[in-house]
């Protein structure tokens, strides 16, 4: 990892189904073996996940899982390969909807425009829920896209 904090440009983002982040991680880790190189080495920010494991196996190797609060975007995951080299990734929470989730992935993935942190863009997708909200209670009668940067070596998840 940097030994700098700062901001990391996206290169695509990632909606686990669940908080689950040994079970989730070796999934996405197994399809992205594939496409990217061996995953050698994923790295999270602990304040969204109850249980981080020090190490995941998959198709057969190794994958080391480290957690850092200070150099990580706490929206954010890292990936380390032997071919892609550095990813980095928003996670959507679980929890999220449909229609933000489908926002989230595609600002995450866009290459056009500013780069975004993690937190900037879950930032943003609050204050418009929020907004959204204000909208409807003042009324009477009452979903891995990745691109961005590293677009040649895009992935689903």
């Amino acid at each position: 990892m940097s030994s700098s904090a700062g901001p990391t440009e996206l290169d695509g983002a990632w909606w686990p189904r669940s908080r689950d982040l040994p079970s989730e991680l070796s999934a996405l880790a197994d399809v992205l073996d594939p496409l990217w190189g061996r995953i050698t080495r994923i790295a999270v920010d602990p304040r969204h996940w109850p249980t981080l494991p020090p190490r995941i196996v998959v198709n057969g190797h190794v994958v080391k899982v480290s957690w850092f609060t200070s150099e990580l975007d706490p929206h954010g995951i890292t990936l380390l390969s032997y071919t892609a080299g550095r990813w980095d990734l928003l996670v959507i929470p679980p929890e999220t909807g449909a229609s933000s989730a489908a926002r989230l992935m595609a600002a995450a993935s866009a290459d056009t425009g500013p780069p975004t942190t993690a937190t900037a863009l879950m930032t943003a997708e609050r204050a418009r829920h929020a907004r959204g909200a204000r909208a409807v209670k003042g009324r009477s009668g009452g979903a891995l896209s990745s691109h961005g940067r590293n677009q040649q070596r895009a992935a689903g998840t």
